[in-house]
């Protein structure tokens, strides 16, 4: 294949962009997925079809990337595919290896036939990717021929042509990346369009972006037609892809899909008139941006896909009547509802691995059991939130009492110390104690059960390690731990109001606490550790932003009369934020749902020994 040479004056063609809801490695789904997407295309008689990044492996494939067996069969299943590919051109990402390198690529089949090859220029290293531990970057204007099967075929930085339309790519990054896009030399050759075949991760308000900054700004700076099309689904386990498929032309936005579905395969075309864009009809989709109703969506997605790949029988969550707890509770049955209303009853039931029902209740019922787990310290007040909201949604419900092995085990230890515990000698032993010994029954019921353990860690528990490590940071999954406490008690108030669970209510109307002290120590959070808005203001600042403790200061001190009280509440956060460290890196999985998390492996890295920010605190001292 030679590079094109400049076509005559495009017309009207139909364009259209895929999502597909992948799996690492599962050939069978993702080259399924694939295939039926395809054939969906030729079917409302697209042209032109962009499939996601890397759909033949999936995108969270990781240090397999870097074998050579991955990129060999994801190479089989691309001729698979080929044969599929009759009167319309397709774009089909996978890895490929040259000379024991990786490289993202995006493999042009039009008409059965390869006509070549574009591999991605700019590699995604910041927050939750590390593209550069896998790919090397490609060259701009570089442009090579490989042999696969005895076939010639032209990689590197290409311009195609077909259907009389001329086109390249920006695959992901490439396009975020303002002054480097590929866009202003596909500019400069005359294309027609620009597929954008992307892996982005879902993060509260990043659809906003995409559709303005990518395919909007991009279709008005390059002069031409700009599809986008996103990966679906919680594919790898952290990482969601909200399935996101966007068309714009010349500055304007034409149509964008309803993202975030339960289905595995999207297809979203539209009548482009290439000749003149003003006969192109607009067609954009109300697709809710909303920050609360986009969280409730992404996780009931994530939630549906980690059961369903993991092959689970459902949930099992230690629900204590308070704020964390009852949003996963929610999330679940909002899962429930909203996948069987989207697919029906049959396929929702078959997917999640359930005999049929078609009542909301009866499902939540089958997939998730939830336990009260009192000692002493308990209150009749969260035992009735825990029993109201479980008996609400549907949820089987048990209550147990753990304190004889507190009990038990406060009893060996005074033993073996030869002396006796007191709250004002072992405040924190005292805590700590009765969170592990709620671990292992939740453990055995979930383990019987064959489903995955909850836990409720959230984002500011994340921050300062409150959060009892082997007690209520067991389980398999923390879908609330990229969140804020902040967000978390405005979206339950938002939850019981709009999407109308009344069982919330008793939630909504506690203080946040944990119960780990006598009730008559008045224990919660915010004394604890300090206000929750403060917490999150100061973690805004100095982990998102990555400020120091003293310009951190200076940013929030017109907040506070008494600025002896915010230096402490800043010496306090980067003090448990460092000696925690150990605890964030052993929190279970966790759902990447806003523009930050504190997941070592998913965004933020931090010694596990460190100097404790104690120079930077010092400085602190000294401002005024």
């Amino acid at each position: 294949m030679t590079q094109p040479s400049a076509s005559p004056l495009p017309g009207i063609i139909k364009i259209g962009g895929a999502t597909v809801n992948q799996i690492p490695m599962d050939w069978r789904n993702n080259t399924a997925n694939i295939i039926s997407a395809i054939e969906e295309a030729i079917q409302n008689e697209v042209k032109i079809l962009c499939l996601p990044e890397l759909c033949i492996t999936g995108y969270g494939c990781e240090d397999m990337f870097l074998s050579d067996w991955l990129s060999a069969k994801a190479w089989e299943e691309l001729i698979r595919i080929k044969p599929y590919c009759k009167d319309i051109t397709v774009s089909v990402g996978l890895p490929v290896r040259i000379n024991g390198i990786t490289y993202n690529g995006a493999c042009v089949i039009s008409n059965g036939e390869i006509l070549g090859i574009t591999f991605k220029q700019n590699l995604a290293r910041d927050g939750v990717h590390y593209e550069p531990r896998w790919f090397d970057p490609w060259i701009p204007n570089k442009i090579i021929t490989l042999e696969r099967d005895g076939e010639k075929i032209l990689a590197g930085d290409l311009i195609y042509e077909a259907h009389d339309i001329r086109f390249g790519f920006e695959i992901c990054e490439d396009a975020w990346r303002k002054t480097m896009r590929p866009g202003y030399r596909l500019l400069e050759r005359g294309v027609d369009l620009i597929l954008n075949p992307s892996a982005s991760h879902f993060a509260m308000g990043k659809s906003l972006l995409r559709e303005e900054e990518i395919a909007r700004v991009g279709s008005e700076l390059f002069d031409c037609v700009y599809l986008y099309a996103n990966l679906l689904g919680n594919e790898a386990g952290r990482m969601i892809y909200d399935g996101d498929v966007v068309i714009a032309q010349k500055g304007k936005l034409v149509t964008v899909n309803t993202r975030l579905i339960f289905k595995k395969t999207d297809l979203l075309c539209h009548e482009i008139d290439f000749g003149n864009a003003a006969n192109t009809r607009i067609a954009v989709v109300k697709d809710g941006k909303e920050k609360n109703e986009e969280l409730v969506r992404a996780t009931s997605l994530a939630l549906f896909d980690y059961v369903r790949k993991s092959k689970s029988k459902g949930f099992v969550l230690s629900l204590s009547g308070g704020a964390d707890s009852a949003m996963c509770a929610v999330l679940v049955a909002e899962m429930v509802k909203r996948a069987s209303a989207e697919l029906g009853w049959e396929t929702f039931c078959r997917e999640v691995g359930i005999e049929l029902v078609r009542d909301t209740k009866d499902a939540v019922r089958k997939l998730l059991s939830c336990a009260y787990q009192a000692t002493d310290n308990s209150s009749a007040s969260t035992l009735n939130s825990a029993k109201q909201l479980a008996e609400s949604i549907g949820a089987e419900f048990h209550h147990w009492n753990i304190q004889p092995e507190v009990d038990s085990y406060i009893a060996k230890i005074e033993a073996a110390l030869k002396r006796s515990t007191s709250w004002e000698t072992d405040d924190i032993s005292l805590q700590n104690i009765q969170a592990r010994a709620r671990s292992p029954i939740i453990w055995l019921l979930a383990n019987i059960k064959r489903s995955i353990l909850i836990t409720t860690s959230n984002r500011s528990e994340g921050d300062v390690g409150y959060a009892t490590m082997d007690g209520d940071t067991s389980g398999s999954l923390a879908p609330i731990a990229g969140i804020h406490k902040t967000f978390i008690l405005q979206w339950l108030k938002w939850a019981e109001k709009e999407l109308g669970y009344s069982g919330l209510n008793p939630v909504n109307n506690l203080q946040p606490t944990a119960e780990l002290r006598p009730q008559e120590r008045n224990q919660t959070d915010e004394s604890d550790l300090m206000p929750y808005r403060v917490l999150a203001e100061i973690e805004h600042f100095g982990i998102y932003e990555r400020n120091t403790p003293a310009e951190i200061f200076q940013k929030m001190k017109a907040d506070f009369q008494d600025q002896q009280q915010l230096k402490n509440y800043i010496r306090k956060f980067f003090r448990l934020w460092s000696i925690n460290q150990w605890k964030r890196e052993r929190y279970a999985p966790a759902f990447h749902l806003d523009d930050m998390n504190v997941d070592p492996r998913s965004w933020c890295r931090f010694p596990i020994l460190s100097s404790g920010f104690a120079q930077e605190l010092e400085a602190l001292d000294n401002l005024e």
